[in-house]
């Protein structure tokens, strides 16, 4: 199974269309919270509520049940203390028998093993705070196996073919070099 994670888009929301354009293979896309907008204007995503979250219906947290036994719990992680969220995000995961947990707030991507259980922070589609660009996560689950890898803003698009301006035609010999 393929899944698209983000979060923080805070309202930067036409990357999640984009996503699902450049993912038609995906079989879901997760956002963990600070949509900053409907949810229901966004179909195809499944939601938690972030604290910037004040309109539409979110849950605070979900479980989304993938292939092979593997669960995924997903919370926006701001009811946590700064210095123990990794502890708490643990604790859910292991409460609530998931073997991964996706969780936002900190604008700071990140991947982490711990006791059998993946947390992963996608980062933020908007205003990262971590000194990197704009981020978002794929997670690939193959069997029992789970790879995640975590993709940044100049990695998301195929780059445009250049203009014949734009080309470089140093090796081109002018007229004048014969």
């Amino acid at each position: 199974m393929k899944v698209i994670v983000v979060s923080d888009s805070h309202g930067r929301n036409n990357l999640l269309f984009k996503l699902q354009e450049m993912h038609p293979d995906a079989d879901a896309f997760l956002h963990c919270g600070d949509l900053e907008d409907d949810p229901r204007l966004f179909p195809g995503w499944v939601f938690v509520r972030g604290n910037n979250d004040y309109f539409g219906d979110f849950e605070n947290e979900r479980i989304v049940y993938l292939d092979h036994g593997h669960k995924i719990f997903m919370t926006h992680s701001h009811r946590c203390t700064y210095a123990y969220r990794k502890d708490s995000m643990y604790l859910k995961g292991l409460t609530n028998k998931c073997d991964i947990v996706c969780y936002g707030h900190t604008h700071v991507s990140e991947i982490t093993h711990r006791d059998g259980i993946l947390l992963l922070n996608p980062g933020s589609l908007w205003l990262p705070r971590d000194g990197n660009p704009p981020s978002y996560a794929i997670l690939e689950t193959h069997g029992s196996k789970v790879d995640v890898k975590i993709l940044f803003e100049p990695d998301w698009f195929e780059p445009e073919p250049k203009r014949w301006w734009e080309k470089n035609y140093d090796n081109i010999l002018t007229h004048e070099d014969k």
